[in-house]
């Protein structure tokens, strides 16, 4: 089930992240994340979450800051279950637009959103890891776009 989160849930949520962000990116130091750590658990206070629960145990989130994907997290035992697909696509019934920033060298991410329908629109340089990251962005169809690009498939 895909819920908000709830407060008492928020250090799960921390668990989750730090630990996915040092898994993921290993070519920065995981001290850069434990730096972070408290800098991020105030900002998801602030941002709009959704949790994927099930039976009981939090497996993974999403937070937004409006239209902007902050990050989508799915703890490491439960990755490649669906459930990363599956909180984007509850965000995307929610926005008509998303835009969110990955390292470029994160290529499972970046697989991962390309094949959720996400562009990469620009490239630029973190200042704060020295690393390339790509912002994506999707925008949804309307449907008569949706419609006309049935209509020339079938040409």
């Amino acid at each position: 089930m895909i819920r908000k989160l709830l407060t008492p849930e928020i250090d799960t949520v921390m668990n989750i992240w730090l630990t996915a962000n040092i898994s993921a990116h290993n070519f920065i130091p995981a001290e850069y994340w434990k730096d972070n750590y408290d800098f991020v658990k105030s900002a998801i206070q602030d941002a709009e979450v959704y949790v994927y629960e099930d039976d009981g145990l939090l497996k993974g989130f999403a937070g937004l800051t409006d239209c902007y994907i902050a990050g989508l997290f799915v703890s490491e035992s439960f990755q490649s279950c669906g459930i990363g697909s599956r909180l984007l696509s509850y965000i995307k019934s929610l926005k008509p637009s998303l835009s969110l920033d990955v390292y470029s060298e994160n290529q499972r991410a970046v697989a991962f959103y390309k094949k959720q329908g996400f562009v990469v629109n620009t490239e630029r340089m973190d200042e704060n890891t020295g690393h390339r990251e790509l912002e994506m962005i999707w925008r949804q169809k309307c449907n008569e776009w949706t419609h006309l690009e049935e209509k020339n498939k079938n040409r």
